[in-house]
């Protein structure tokens, strides 16, 4: 059978396919609405059977938690700034480093060697620049003679800076405080510019990373202070300080928030351990909550259905801060409205309903 038949009967069978899985939709959809008719006849009455919600204002919790990782405020990979191979390496796996400490040295003997003859450069063009510069009151040189002799003063002062520079390059300096999590080289390595030397992280100071809802988020302020615990360490308290809180939030209005902790000797923290932040907002009144279902169309369409005698009536509210499933309304419902958070799809202002048992 050739590949062309081949493919004209592949064709087929999907479209075949397709067809078949739009006929089973389009009945599955039928079916769905013979249902939601079906419960509308069963209620007796006509009436469409919902579940409601009686509002009412519930104590305002002042505290939360949030989960999140421990991440180190500084980390960083050394990479290599001059070329050559290494003579010496002062740190390993686990080494706790100062900043600015030498952990590394270069091979500089061609470097010493410039290094020397820039020094000499110097001395013999400064010992020109003088004795020209002597010699010019008298007439015995012009003063371009002195101008340029400077220029090669000056300029071979320049080369030597450049070379004490090079020579300096070779001592490997860690340019933050913490310790060695990873080194990439062994004496003998042959450096490249840019090169991956070691990775140092700072695990005395850690922060602790969580996503906070757009609802808790409004009453954190930055400098606040936190109690954070650790999964490890369940008994143990560490203080935090607030030092983030991000101005955009995640597409499940989430934000992120940074909290610095000091780490303990007894009991360390290590970097990517999970840990719990523990926040007490400043206390309110009690909040007029209702189920996240209770709206028709989304929080944001600010429409509700109330039972009142039997028949739905359309109330438009303000909705606020989201609480999990639950939504703070501001204004428009009152203690002991009977709120609609089920069946409203069957629903238009003036139905009558019925509730079904809870």
């Amino acid at each position: 059978m050739s590949k062309k038949i081949l493919n004209t009967l592949l064709t087929i069978v999907l479209i075949g396919a397709a067809l078949a899985f739009i006929v089973y939709k389009l009945g599955a959809i039928k079916k769905e609405n013979e249902k939601n008719t079906a419960v509308v006849k069963d209620s007796g009455t006509g009436a469409v059977p919902v579940l409601t919600y009686v509002a009412r204002l519930v104590p305002f919790d002042p505290h939360f938690d949030a989960n999140g990782n421990f991440v180190p405020v500084k980390s960083i990979t050394y990479l290599a700034q001059t070329a050559g191979q290494i003579t010496s390496l002062d740190v390993d796996y686990g080494t706790r480093v100062q900043e600015g400490q030498v952990i590394a040295r270069l091979d500089d003997k061609l470097l010493q060697a410039d290094l020397e003859n820039a020094q000499t450069k110097v001395s013999q063009t400064a010992l020109d620049y003088n004795r020209l510069q002597k010699a010019l009151p008298a007439g015995g040189v012009t003063q371009k003679q002195v101008d340029d002799a400077k220029f090669a003063n000056d300029q071979a002062i320049a080369s030597l800076e450049q070379a004490k520079k090079r020579v300096g390059d070779t001592y490997l300096k860690a340019p933050i405080f913490g310790v060695v999590n990873k080194k990439y080289v062994e004496v003998g390595t042959y450096l490249a510019l840019g090169n991956k030397i070691v990775d140092i992280v700072d695990v005395d100071h850690l922060k602790l990373t969580v996503n906070v809802p757009e609802g808790q988020v409004v009453g954190l302020h930055v400098g606040e202070k936190v109690d954070v615990t650790a999964n490890v360490f369940p008994e143990e308290h560490y203080p935090g300080t607030i030092s983030f809180i991000a101005v955009q939030g995640d597409n499940n209005l989430s934000y992120p928030v940074d909290i610095l902790i000091g780490n303990k000797a007894a009991k360390p923290i290590r970097a990517g351990m999970y840990g719990t932040a523990h926040f007490t907002l400043p206390q309110e009144q009690p909040l007029m909550l209702v189920p996240r279902s209770s709206f028709n169309g989304g929080v944001n369409s600010g429409e509700i259905y109330v039972m009142n005698s039997g028949v739905a009536r359309t109330r438009r509210v303000v909705a606020g801060r989201i609480f999990g499933d639950r939504v703070e309304v501001r204004e428009g419902l009152n203690a002991g409205d009977t709120v609609i958070t089920s069946g409203q799809v069957n629903l238009v202002d003036g139905t009558a309903v019925s509730v079904q048992k809870q």
